[in-house]
């Protein structure tokens, strides 16, 4: 089987542009591929809380429920705050967007830095708890946590890259499957709590490590805090909604929030009364389900559902994390790749990229969730709080009708927000959050030198001091001998110095131009009269995106036309100073070159352009 055979089976055929309208998402449908973070945090967000609370002894272990209680208020603000960002925004108003347009451009890049970490570290964390729900059923799998995570990771790539339906009729049946587990856990514990049948169990007396202080039970908070992560994916995926998107956007938010804040105040309420401990090798939810459903087949349902809502949790980093790489890259601030609709009109290299990055923090962190929690919500509270706090501003300088209780709304989320941010940063820093609070102003750093480098692209190749040169027309032999194709992807100083090499060998010229849906052709055609009118621009439409396959097609359509003469292939191309700067480009001379190569009666010539 080639390559593109494997890549069509395992990916799915190409779709046209034209279908992107067909690839939204029903409300149903959204919840289950935007909110599966939040909803999977349930199952290990009560176990983050005790894990702390346990070292203050047993009678600490009640302070779960003031806690969890206090973080579904908090979850409250949030929920009404976003839902005031997603009106703002109709067309996705994600926290670099807000920040960006409100605070201005450094704010914008913290945010989005921070973004991309969160949504980073939730695949590593959601992969990671997963499997350590399916090495809880069965042990005997621990040894190999480090390589079940990365086959789950795959497998998941491999769903987001067949396309957003696609991926979202997947993710449905886990994500209401854990729901009605957890719904069902919940449900028969309090019934067994009501009956009195709550099964006998050795009450362990924890001995006191640490003193029950503030301190302490902020740390306790900011732990408990990850069942916030994730809240923000549906005001980021507005445009993933079918019409109306805004509308349908909060009402799947409305519906978030209070899933989550059954199931979390739940969970931590059925910890409590059934006297949980964190135990090494079981997750807090395995223990109450062998505790409230036994070992039968409720059981293994919670877990496998539990197992797959976990790894798929990643989908909510899958379906946002490419998105936010795309406004990154549309304005210059990561690699132009990453602005690429594949195949499957998703951001394939967002996806990727993403894979590659999680997978690395697996290995690293050898699965385990509890060293990786500590990272964990730096982020996602950094742009909370610089999203809410753009808001603010906006309603302040709009002013339009009810504008004040927008703006108080979202000025309650903000302060909230930074607060949180305050504790997890006091509390965590020590235990990993400093990585995290080092790695957002590098990121930030790392954006600005791209963007700088495009910057100085652009003035290198700009033709905007190009004079028009007018119609000079070219002399014509009565019968072609050498023709020359050149390929045009901009109209840049390269492009011309590639015209004009054409110029001093053909008797024929002709370029062409590839739109894939993003060409100005008013300002490419009128540019193009104004400094090459005599040669014919062809410009070739692309449904399906692709640039090579057109080329090869219309130059092999060229030569079959003309069978008894040498055409030569002119492809412009500009060298960047350094070799890493060349990463930040797309590498399409070398495919094309590889496109062409073993074609008879076939000159490939590459004209450079020096930065």
């Amino acid at each position: 089987m080639s390559l593109s055979g494997l890549k069509r089976l395992l990916v799915g055929k190409s779709l046209p542009t034209s279908a992107h309208a067909e690839e939204r998402l029903s409300n149903a449908a959204a919840l289950a591929v935007l909110s599966s973070d939040a909803l999977s945090s349930v199952a290990y967000a009560t176990e983050e809380i005790l894990l702390v609370l346990v070292a203050a002894g047993s009678s600490a272990l009640g302070n779960s429920i003031p806690i969890a209680t206090v973080i579904m208020l908090l979850l409250g603000i949030v929920i009404l705050s976003y839902s005031q960002t997603i009106k703002a925004y109709p067309n996705g108003g994600g926290s670099y967007i807000v920040a960006r347009e409100n605070l201005g451009l450094f704010s914008g890049l913290v945010a989005g830095g921070s973004l991309m970490i969160d949504y980073i570290l939730t695949v590593t964390v959601s992969v990671s708890a997963g499997t350590a729900a399916l090495t809880s059923a069965i042990p005997g799998l621990k040894p190999h946590t480090v390589l079940l995570c990365l086959i789950f990771m795959f497998l998941i790539m491999l769903v987001n890259l067949r396309g957003v339906k696609e991926s979202g009729n997947i993710l449905m049946v886990p994500t209401y499957s854990f729901i009605v587990g957890i719904f069902l856990l919940i449900g028969v514990g309090l019934y067994q709590q009501a009956s009195g049948n709550i099964p006998a169990e050795v009450v362990t007396n924890l001995p006191v490590k640490e003193p029950l202080t503030l301190f302490f039970l902020l740390r306790a908070f900011s732990a408990g805090c990850s069942a916030l992560t994730g809240v923000e994916a549906i005001s980021d995926g507005v445009l993933a909604f079918k019409p109306p998107e805004w509308k349908n956007a909060r009402l799947t938010l409305i519906y978030l929030g209070v899933i989550l804040g059954i199931m979390f105040i739940g969970i931590t309420y059925l910890a409590n009364i059934y006297h949980l401990i964190p135990v090494e090798g079981e997750t807090a939810v395995s223990q109450l389900g062998r505790r409230i459903l036994g070992n039968g087949i409720p059981y293994y349902f919670l877990q496998v559902s539990t197992l797959l809502i976990l790894l798929l949790a990643a989908n909510t980093s899958y379906a946002d994390f490419p998105r936010l790489c795309y406004f990154l890259a549309r304005d210059g601030f990561l690699p132009r790749q990453l602005s690429i609709l594949g195949d499957r009109l998703v951001y394939s290299n967002g996806i990727i990229f993403l894979s590659a990055t999680a997978a690395v923090l697996v290995m690293i962190f050898k699965g385990d969730v509890n060293s990786i929690i500590p990272l964990y919500a730096v982020g996602v509270f950094t742009s909370f709080t610089l999203s809410q706090a753009g808001m603010v501003v906006r309603w302040y300088r709009l002013k339009t009708a009810g504008w004040q209780l927008s703006a108080l709304l979202n000025g309650v989320g903000a302060l909230a927000t930074l607060v949180v941010l305050s504790v997890i940063v006091l509390t965590k820093f020590v235990a990993g959050a400093w990585v995290v609070v080092v790695a957002i102003p590098l990121l930030v750093w790392i954006f600005l030198s791209i963007n700088k480098h495009y910057k100085y692209v652009a003035e290198r190749l700009s033709i905007n001091d190009l004079a028009p040169r007018g119609y000079i027309p070219r002399p014509r032999t009565e019968k072609v001998t050498h023709p020359a194709i050149v390929i045009v992807g901009h109209l840049n100083r390269g492009t011309v110095e590639a015209l004009e090499y054409a110029r001093s060998i053909a008797d024929e010229i002709i370029a062409v131009h590839v739109d894939i849906g993003s060409t100005d052709r008013e300002k490419l055609n009128r540019r193009w009269a104004e400094l090459e009118s005599d040669i014919h621009l062809e410009i070739i439409d692309s449904p399906f995106r692709s640039l090579i396959e057109p080329i090869v097609d219309f130059i092999t359509s060229y030569e079959q036309q003309h069978p008894d003469v040498l055409s030569t292939i002119i492809i412009p191309a500009f060298v960047t100073k350094n070799w890493w700067e060349g990463l930040l480009h797309n590498q399409t001379t070398l495919f094309l070159k590889a496109a062409l190569l073993g074609k008879r009666s076939r000159v490939v010539t590459t004209v450079r352009y020096y930065l």
